[in-house]
């Protein structure tokens, strides 16, 4: 009797409502696996998740090609002991399945070399980027596999190749087509979803002094820096927020049909902007934290999310978020929209010098300040304007009078 195949399934404990695509096979039809080796890649709409071969032998079935949609457990396909015919989806067992080229016009991965020690998804984007080959990039890692740092350090790469054109019947030759990403029709849907037909969105706009947290952060950026953490005007920004909403704790809640749910803990979404688009890692339990530990926090989360690193927990229940928009020039965005579930979210421009009138013993003067502009957009179902208000007051004088 011949040993049955192993089936190969997508993550079942992926969260409700997120959905997910296929990526890329790392293997071909016909190719030996091994347990526990990468066989395929899900792009959610989050971030992309790699899926283990649950067993040893070879791929013998697929069942769905890139771009086709996935839900949480689905059958992606199948493994069989390396003496069995391979077949391909839907066709009678013992069939034999199609050759390499077949497989590749019907839409799947062509066959890649063999490799135990394969690359990480973070690795092989960024050599896609660059331009580059595996074999063009010397490995550090164990066994000489190629880690994120080698990549970021290969002297000479080169820039990475344009995107092809797909060229259409009737269209215009100087269009570029470029396929939309999960991550990309997720973003563009819930957007969508929030701003016309969930929650009514309105903003209020603070200008912020940050004198007293530039003088603290050169105080201290040294010797944070040597215990090896960055200390980001952002970290300021999220240990000010927690300070606002201790003040103000529906800032901090999600809208229901039946009751507002308020948050005891804060689950900290910080923006950042990847080459694939924004991604929300979250920092867990922030109210708990310093401010020495948020900045660690949130290196460690900004850095794994644009090497493509991030786990779908790491994006997961995040109750407050900040926009840390003025990175990119920007002075102030309005309305930023909120995230699903969320009742506010806070976004922080560029940082400029600004003349402003100031009084001094009954005298007005004019002086050079570090300002910048803040917002908050609510959930208007959730929050009134005195509420958001409060929220930004708080805030602000939380970071214009910064202490030890």
């Amino acid at each position: 009797m011949s040993e049955p195949s192993v089936e190969v399934r997508a993550p079942a404990e992926q969260q409700e409502g997120t959905r997910s695509q296929v990526l890329r096979w790392l293997k071909a039809l016909g190719e030996p696996v091994s347990e526990h080796e990468p066989l395929i890649e899900l792009e959610t709409d989050k971030v992309t998740v790699e899926v283990a071969a649950p067993a040893t032998g070879v791929l013998s079935e697929i069942l769905k090609a890139e771009r086709d949609e996935v839900a949480p457990g689905a059958l992606l396909g199948r493994i069989a002991p390396a003496r069995q015919p391979m077949q391909h989806a839907g066709g009678p067992a013992g069939t034999a399945g199609p050759s390499a080229p077949a497989a590749a016009q019907a839409g799947f991965s062509p066959a890649r070399t063999a490799d135990p020690m394969r690359d990480s998804p973070a690795v092989r984007r960024l050599l896609a980027e660059r331009g580059l080959t595996a074999a063009q990039v010397r490995g550090t890692g164990p066994g000489g596999r190629i880690t994120v740092d080698d990549v970021l350090g290969h002297s000479g790469s080169p820039a990475g190749t344009p995107l092809r054109t797909e060229p259409r019947a009737g269209a215009r030759s100087n269009v570029r087509r470029v396929p939309h990403s999960a991550l990309r029709t997720r973003i563009a849907a819930r957007m969508v979803e929030s701003l016309l037909h969930t929650a009514p969105h309105v903003t209020t706009v603070f200008e912020v002094d940050l004198a007293a947290v530039l003088e603290h952060r050169r105080r201290h950026r040294e010797a944070v820096a040597s215990r090896g953490i960055s200390l980001t005007l952002t970290a300021y920004f999220v240990r000010a927020a927690v300070a606002a909403i201790q003040a103000v704790p529906e800032a901090n809640s999600r809208w229901t049909d039946a009751a507002l749910e308020v948050y005891e803990g804060v689950d900290f979404g910080i923006g950042t902007a990847t080459p694939e688009g924004l991604i929300v890692p979250v920092l867990r339990s922030a109210e708990a934290l310093d401010l020495e530990q948020t900045a660690r926090g949130i290196e460690e989360l900004v850095g794994r999310a644009r090497a493509g690193g991030l786990r779908p927990e790491d994006v997961r229940g995040g109750t407050f978020t900040l926009s840390n928009h003025g990175v990119s020039g920007s002075l102030f965005a309005t309305p930023i929209i909120l995230h699903s579930g969320q009742a506010a979210i806070l976004g922080v421009g560029k940082l400029e010098k600004r003349a402003v009138v100031v009084e001094n013993q009954g005298e007005d003067r004019v002086e050079i300040r570090p300002r910048c502009y803040a917002t908050l957009t609510i959930d208007h179902r959730v929050m009134d304007g005195e509420q958001a208000n409060r929220f930004m007051r708080v805030f602000a004088e939380r970071l214009a009078r910064w202490t030890d």
